[in-house]
């Protein structure tokens, strides 16, 4: 849910600006309103100076070190950012070096040795001697015959050969302008310089902390100095106002706080006029499924969260598209394995890969084979999901019918978030789709479990209909000529039907999804028990293992993706689109170290 806000009005002189902001740093409770972006010189240098920081990090972190290589120690009290960074550019720049050295050596043995000074005799009695380099298919063999040459080396890719005077064959390059022993003895001085480069990059690595505190404490100032140059000036600047804003379940705090410091300050309840930064209170679960909220950004201060909806219907999309429990074992095992290489979404991976199981297991379908004719399962055969729903295809049927219930729960939400922020007058309208669609979608699921007989159901239909009518075609807007309203209905009335049409069929992905994961998973299967035969030979135990493991690793990752991606689509578009849901709002960002 929406956090509410209190909003602070401060008034302080300008002299006490930077004391009163760092005191505010310290409690990190309130929000003051400020640009989230560099807006001068000074703001743009404090987060040139973050990303350097940054840079340096990345760049020590991501430095490719041998094993065993010991570290070089450094004068402790140096500069850490001079000295990091001018071993960085000195380690790239030497690596790039030890590269171009090791082509042109590559280059140049393949001429073999010779002397420059003969080269020189020869081209001033008029033998210039030409190098060439061309590709096989390109070398014709009756140049030999037609000028005087000789083939030094070939591979499958090129030919080298000379030319003794004058010529007009293609490929001609630079004659080497270093021996190989040359180039061999600078090719071990330059490794000599990278290995050191190597040992202190590595030394540098303990003090990486410091450098993540430094960009810490510059992107601390930064937030701090656009605070500051958000607040607005009075009386030649000697007061300054400015703007925040707290949560109320913190107010108590932030109250106690401002009485200390003796600011003026104004306080009330923030209204949506205010734009307000917006806040979630969830519970550990709902918590994991926020960054997902915030993909598409966060509703305004008078909307509602849509991340308890998220939690449910995302992670029970996930799980139908991947559709198989031994797909959610796996899951289940990354996000408990490599907590640190997932980091804060390492919870939401365990979460999405114990859905997958379960919803698996009631598909009987582990690592793409059909767990319902095991004997071990028989006991309990009777929660599996039926092949048949219907005369269709049981999962196909279960995808519309939880894409019919996501759709319902959206325009109730409409039509309570419509009635709470416009009045019940002004939301007639809303009123009257809603008690069609989800009204007629209740009537027919009580006709289809016998509870409502044929006349009960008919009758139930008609009063519906009579009753949305009213609302759809006449009362849609109150304030506006009845014939317009009728009009405006029946546009409404053609964009709905079409368009929630096109919604439910959307939800068939969730079943084609899982069914193409899952015959895939069946290919690789065939596949591996073709290969195995009697399972007499080991060699083929080897290859059947083999199949079986990148098979189902491909179709791990293809399937993770979709159900991914697929289930963002059907939350961000069909349920925000017929909940009404807007991203009008902004994080709260309280200003702290």
């Amino acid at each position: 849910m929406i956090e509410k806000m209190t909003k602070y009005s401060f008034v302080l002189l300008g002299q006490d600006k930077e004391e009163f902001l760092l005191s505010l740093q310290e409690l990190g409770l309130v929000d003051i309103t400020r640009s989230e972006k560099p807006v001068d010189f000074r703001s743009q240098d404090l987060l040139a100076s973050a990303d350097l920081l940054n840079g340096l990090v990345k760049g020590l972190r991501d430095a490719e070190i041998p094993e065993g290589t010991e570290a070089v120690k450094y004068g402790e009290d140096e500069d850490i950012e001079r000295v990091a960074g001018g071993t960085l550019m000195l380690f790239n720049s030497t690596k790039e070096k030890l590269a171009q050295l090791r082509r042109t050596l590559a280059d140049t043995e393949l001429w073999g040795s010779f002397d420059h000074s003969t080269l020189d005799a020869l081209a001033a009695a008029g033998a210039q001697i030409h190098f060439h380099k061309v590709g096989v298919k390109k070398f014709l063999p009756e140049w030999e015959e037609m000028f005087p040459m000789m083939e030094i080396a070939r591979n499958k890719a090129n030919v080298w050969f000379i030319v003794a005077g004058d010529d007009s064959l293609p490929g001609e390059v630079p004659v080497p302008d270093t021996d190989c022993s040359s180039l061999r003895a600078e090719l071990e001085r330059t490794e000599a310089e990278l290995r050191m480069y190597e040992g202190e990059i590595l030394a540098l690595r303990d003090r990486i902390p410091e450098l993540e505190a430094r960009s810490a404490a510059a992107m601390s100032d930064l937030d701090r100095y656009l605070a500051g140059v958000s607040a607005g000036t009075a009386a030649e600047e000697l007061i300054v106002t400015m703007v925040g804003f707290c949560p109320k379940e913190k107010e108590a705090d932030a109250d106690a706080f401002i009485e200390r410091t003796g600011a003026l300050c104004i306080k009330e309840d923030a209204i949506v006029e205010d734009n307000p930064p917006i806040e979630f209170r969830n519970n550990k679960f709902v918590k994991m499924f926020e960054p997902i909220t915030d993909m598409y950004g966060r509703p305004a201060y008078d909307g509602f969260d849509p991340t308890p909806f998220i939690a449910v219907f995302f992670m029970l999309f996930f799980a139908f598209c991947m559709g198989d429990a031994g797909y959610g074992l796996i899951l289940v095992a990354l996000g408990l394995g490599m907590k640190k290489q997932f980091g804060k979404f390492a919870p939401l991976v365990t979460t999405l890969g114990a859905a997958t199981f379960f919803i698996g297991f009631l598909f009987h379908t582990f690592f793409s084979m059909d767990i319902s004719a095991w004997p071990m399962f028989e006991p309990i055969k009777g929660i599996f999901l039926p092949a048949q729903i219907m005369g269709y295809d049981g999962t196909m049927v279960l995808a519309i019918i939880v894409g019919i219930v996501h759709l319902s729960i959206a325009m109730i939400i409409k039509t309570f978030m419509a009635t709470k922020n416009n009045g019940f007058k002004e939301s007639l309208g809303v009123w009257g789709w809603t008690l069609l669609i989800v009204g007629g979608v209740i009537t027919g699921t009580f006709a289809l479990l016998g509870v409502l007989d044929k006349a009960a159901t008919k009758i139930v239909i008609i009063v519906l209909g009579c009753v949305s009518a009213v609302g759809i075609f006449l009362l849609n807007d109150i304030h506006r000529n009845p014939l317009a309203n009728i009009g405006s209905g029946l546009w409404e009335t053609y964009n709905t039907v079409t368009g929630l049409l096109g919604d439910v069929l959307s939800y068939l992905r969730l079943y084609a999804l899982g069914l193409a994961g899952a015959m895939l998973g069946k290919a690789f299967n065939d596949i591996g028990a073709m290969v195995l035969g009697d399972g007499s030979n080991l060699l083929m135990w080897l290859l059947f293992i083999l199949i079986i493991l990148i098979g189902h690793t491909l179709n791990i990752a293809m399937a993770a993706l979709g159900a991914f991606v697929h289930p963002l689509r059907l939350n961000f578009l069909e349920f925000f689109k017929n909940s009404g849901y807007e991203a009008a709002g902004r994080k709260f960002n309280p200003l702290k170290k």
